[in-house]
């Protein structure tokens, strides 16, 4: 018997791969956790015997995670286009595309910080090179397209704001923080102030668009009620531009000197601590009260979501920012916090990363970011 060949239906791409059906943005936060406690652990004041080992195989770990994510996702938007789509009209999914951006960097960074220490410091600089340009130019590309797709296509109230909204807003922080990174590997004079001072910018980009969107999210944390129960964990996300922006001033310290004349050194010295105490002691304060909520929620019957990841990455900017205030003001009270921070940071990389296993192994995950309030839903699309 003859078998003629069937023409294609939209629906043969889905049956091609389905295991990346619902691989959403959101999973790239398992990069940034994991490349986090590389890079926070390696900025800890101190010499703990074994540790750099220890962070340098979180960074490579890291690079791995980004690398399978990067091929997955790009299956997820070749075979499953429609889903792709209706991410991106998902007020809920949306945001999460700053991720990427973020992943990029975080492993960018971290090639620098410690895996120099396996790769060699030529490949570790080219490596950080492109991941830093390419997770810049996406972090940009999301601060402005999110917000846009915000305003024209989702259909949002005030009541449903979300610390999920600062994710796109957050990653040029991120290249502010580790872009000082590459300014000693280029050529001394123009080359290293236009990138300290671009960071500088980068700096103000995020700065001002966390400033303007943070109200709206404590705004309807206290007029709206308690957060959903899976979406409590997101409260941790408001840490990322307070802990990240704190480490970014830090940093511009660290290099400036002989890259911006020496007044201007000397103000981004005064700056990371004028700045970075008080933003700290806000960060401490938004900690515990997350910390409030999210055990709450557990007491109301919380589960296991991708969301707990919001544990990992946010808690490990405040540990870099901790130690970059430990380095600038030279207190032990600042050292011990960045000690207690990363403990902490370790304990819930620990519990996102064993549910997440268990998950991949029972079939469970991976499932894309649940449609937010108010998101068009195409018919095509299953919500299940």
């Amino acid at each position: 018997m003859v078998t003629v060949a069937q023409p294609h239906s939209p629906a043969t791409p889905a049956r091609r791969v389905p295991a990346v059906r619902h691989l959403g943005p959101n999973w790239y936060a398992c990069v940034m956790g994991t490349a986090v406690v590389g890079g926070a652990g390696a900025a800890l004041p101190g010499h703990i015997p074994g540790l750099r080992t220890v962070c340098t195989a979180f960074w490579a770990l890291s690079l791995v995670l980004l690398a399978v994510l990067l091929v997955a996702r790009s299956l997820h938007w070749l075979h499953h286009r429609d889903q792709a789509r209706a991410h991106l009209l998902d007020p809920g999914a949306a945001p999460f595309y700053g991720c990427l951006s973020m992943a990029l960097l975080a492993v960018g960074g971290g090639a620098l910080t410690v895996g120099r220490d396996w790769t060699g410091t030529a490949a570790a600089v080219a490596l950080d090179a492109v991941l830093f340009t390419a997770g810049t130019v996406v972090g940009l590309a999301a601060a402005v397209a999110v917000p846009y797709l915000m305003a024209v296509r989702h259909r949002v109230e005030p009541g449903q704001a979300s610390p999920v909204w600062l994710l796109p807003l957050v990653a040029p922080m991120v290249s502010a923080a580790v872009g000082p990174l590459l300014v000693p590997h280029l050529p001394p004079g123009q080359p290293r102030e236009t990138l300290l001072l671009a960071c500088v910018a980068l700096f103000g980009v995020s700065l001002l668009a966390t400033l303007v969107t943070l109200p709206l999210v404590f705004g309807r944390l206290l007029t709206g009620g308690p957060l959903p129960l899976a979406l409590t964990p997101s409260l941790f996300l408001v840490l990322g531009p307070l802990g990240q922006s704190t480490t970014a001033v830090g940093a511009f310290a660290d290099v400036a000197p002989g890259v911006v004349p020496a007044p201007y050194a000397e103000g981004f010295a005064v700056l990371a601590v004028l700045y970075g105490v008080p933003v700290t002691g806000f960060a401490l304060l938004w900690l515990c009260l997350a910390t409030a909520h999210v055990v709450r929620a557990r007491r109301e019957g919380m589960g296991f979501s991708m969301t707990w990841w919001s544990f990992t990455f946010p808690v490990g900017t405040c540990v870099t920012g901790a130690a970059a205030l430990a380095r600038h003001t030279g207190l032990v009270a600042y050292e011990a916090l960045a000690v207690v921070l990363y403990a902490l940071l370790v304990a819930a990389w620990t519990v996102a990363a064993a549910h997440t296993v268990r998950g991949l192994l029972s079939g469970a995950l991976p499932a894309g970011p649940r449609p937010g309030p108010g998101a068009p839903v195409p018919a095509t699309v299953r919500t299940t």
